[in-house]
């Protein structure tokens, strides 16, 4: 046994945390298992959480996690299904992603109005509106 009680260590190691799972005894003779995590703050310092599960609950702690496992991987799966349908139906409206199979959607101009905005005096082009002088035309 060692010196804090510890019959068994492991440790899972990810980029800036650590989970340590020790199984460990009391000076009861109790066992349990404690879940510590460490995580690294500002490079130097390090924030510790921990849990102490008894043997007695075992079961049940892992029963809770094993469907909180299971609800996550029903979750991503349907999440799956439903970016892959909605990507078909896409597809199905728009077509592939071949760029000679899109459809280019064009807006027409009504004629008329763009007979009235010319006449104006404000010349449209793109961004930038320029506004044509009265002063010119008057000239012409």
């Amino acid at each position: 046994m060692g010196i804090r009680g510890e019959l068994f260590t492991t440790q899972v190691t990810l980029e800036n945390r650590s989970y340590f799972f020790n199984v460990k005894e009391n000076r009861t003779g109790d066992v349990f298992m404690q879940i510590v995590e460490s995580k690294s703050r500002d490079g130097s310092d390090f924030d510790r959480h921990q849990i102490a599960v008894f043997a007695e609950d075992l079961q049940k702690f892992l029963q809770g996690m094993d469907k909180s496992l299971q609800f996550i991987d029903k979750e991503r799966k349907e999440r799956a299904k439903a970016k892959a349908a909605k990507k078909a139906a896409k597809e199905a409206k728009y077509g592939s992603g071949d760029a000679a199979e899109k459809k280019k959607v064009y807006r027409r101009k009504n004629t008329e109005e763009a007979e009235v905005k010319k006449d104006d005096g404000i010349k449209r082009t793109g961004r930038v509106i320029h506004v044509v002088s009265k002063i010119k035309k008057d000239e012409e």
